[in-house]
């Protein structure tokens, strides 16, 4: 799989101290890995294995950096020993075996598909059934095999001894994803907010005290939609919010978070990190607006507020999965909705749409319909009834197709696009509200 040369410069960026291990990761199944260690280095031209690195590693994407020797080749060996691939290796050789009830046996292996076979002294043939087989005895690991994912380099060092090796790459298995709870206040005005980053590894590797980074935004991949034009750094204030869980800056065209400590992640582990400590968003607006099906409409239920340092927040959000709650008459937290925002700057709203209104009814009738020489006029109403025990206030939108003009409408309307206009009424608790509008549109 290959990546634009592009990410590979990312790796010049930033070097880090020995026996540290680094990663990056972005939010499309990929991560930046980066480490340094000691190794001993041969006199002259020999080879140095770099074990345990990622089983997914993109070897294409490997830099390097050696500091007593220069490097010739580079193989990547990922050929893990179990005990079928041992079998196999040993055909025609001497093992020895042993069983649940029978002991020992020792002889040249023949077949290890199923059952073994193996042939013993005298040219004698035994077939032995591998449910009845407790243990396999082999002289060595068969050449090919490694117990680890590793990276074989031929180097060429006219010193040798121990020196530092730098190495960096990509590797795919790698991802994280954001979720939000929000916890609505009791009159529907506030909410306590709380940011997890979720990191599913299935890399093949386990980062031990690492150094936690995540990229947000679309890093461009040949799957991916845009293609960076520069490479640049800006570094703008941190976080109001504090303690600081993820630092943040602006990385390129994307936003980097750093975590203030090392993590370890494990292999086929999905981990969860708190992103930003609990904020209190002071400022919520709860808005109900049709959404229309034919002449029948349900009524969307939506929570606002602005991403704002006066809101406890101000920071860049990641995108991801806002899932809410709210405390009912006797003390529980309920569950009431969630809904999916895109990557959110600073001073952007964020909308959340938690369900449909059980107690707000709609519905809408054609009264007129007339023919003219440049089309035609129609007169519509609109009912809508408030069953619930609160006024609210509802959003009523109309679209229209071609070309329209308003003729006569219920006070209150506004145009907003070129095919839609709406009102924004407030409807008493048991009421019914009554719309009208006439208008004529051509052919």
């Amino acid at each position: 799989m290959n990546k634009p040369v592009f990410i590979i410069l990312f790796l010049m960026l930033s070097r880090i101290s020995a026996a540290e291990v680094a990663i990056t990761v972005y939010d499309n199944n990929l991560g930046l890995v980066r480490e340094t260690r000691d190794l001993n280095f041969p006199f002259g031209i020999g080879d140095i294995r770099f074990t345990d690195v990622a089983s997914r590693i993109i070897p294409s994407s490997v830099h390097f950096y050696l500091e007593k020797a220069e490097l010739i080749e580079q193989n990547f060996e990922f050929d893990l020993a179990n005990h079928r691939k041992i079998l196999s290796r040993f055909i025609d050789k001497r093992i020895r075996l042993y069983t649940v009830e029978d002991g020992s046996f020792t002889g040249i292996l023949l077949a290890a598909s199923n059952d073994v076979v193996i042939k013993e002294w005298e040219d004698l043939i035994r077939v032995i059934p591998a449910a009845k087989i407790t243990n396999f005895h082999f002289p060595t690991l068969p050449d090919g095999l490694v117990t680890k994912p590793t990276l074989v380099w031929k180097v060429d060092s006219q010193t040798g001894g121990k020196g530092r090796a730098e190495i960096s790459y990509l590797t795919e298995g790698i991802s994280w994803t954001v979720e939000y709870v929000a916890i609505l206040g009791y009159n529907n005005a506030s909410l306590e907010f709380r940011g997890w980053v979720n990191i599913n590894n299935r890399c093949g590797k386990t980062f031990k005290d690492a150094r936690l980074k995540l990229i947000a935004g679309d890093v461009n991949t040949r799957k991916a939609r845009s293609f960076l034009k520069k490479l640049g750094m800006e570094t703008v204030p941190g976080s109001p919010v504090s303690p600081v869980k993820f630092s943040q800056e602006s990385f390129f065209d994307y936003h980097l978070y750093t975590r203030n400590r090392t993590s370890t992640i494990l292999n086929n582990e999905v981990k969860q990190i708190a992103l930003f400590p609990t904020t209190y968003v002071g400022d919520v607006s709860k808005e109900y607006e049709i959404e229309w099906d034919g002449n029948t409409g349900d009524v969307k239920a939506s929570l606002s507020f602005e991403n704002i340092e006066n809101n406890g927040l101000g920071i860049p959000l990641p995108k991801g999965k806002i899932r809410v709650y709210k405390g009912s008459s006797r003390g529980n937290i309920e569950y009431v909705g969630e809904e999916y925002i895109g990557h959110t700057p600073k001073k952007e709203d964020i909308r959340i749409n938690t369900g449909f209104a059980f107690d707000l009814l709609c519905e809408r009738n054609r009264l007129v319909r007339l023919s003219n020489e440049d089309g035609w006029e129609e007169e519509w109403e609109i009912r809508i009834r408030n069953n619930s025990r609160k006024t609210v206030d509802i959003i009523v939108p109309v679209k229209f197709k071609g070309d329209w003009k308003i003729l006569d409408a219920s006070p209150g309307w506004e145009k907003i696009s070129s095919n839609k206009i709406r009102w924004i009424k407030k409807i008493k608790t048991n009421s019914e509200l009554l719309l009208q509008y006439h208008f004529s549109s051509g052919y």
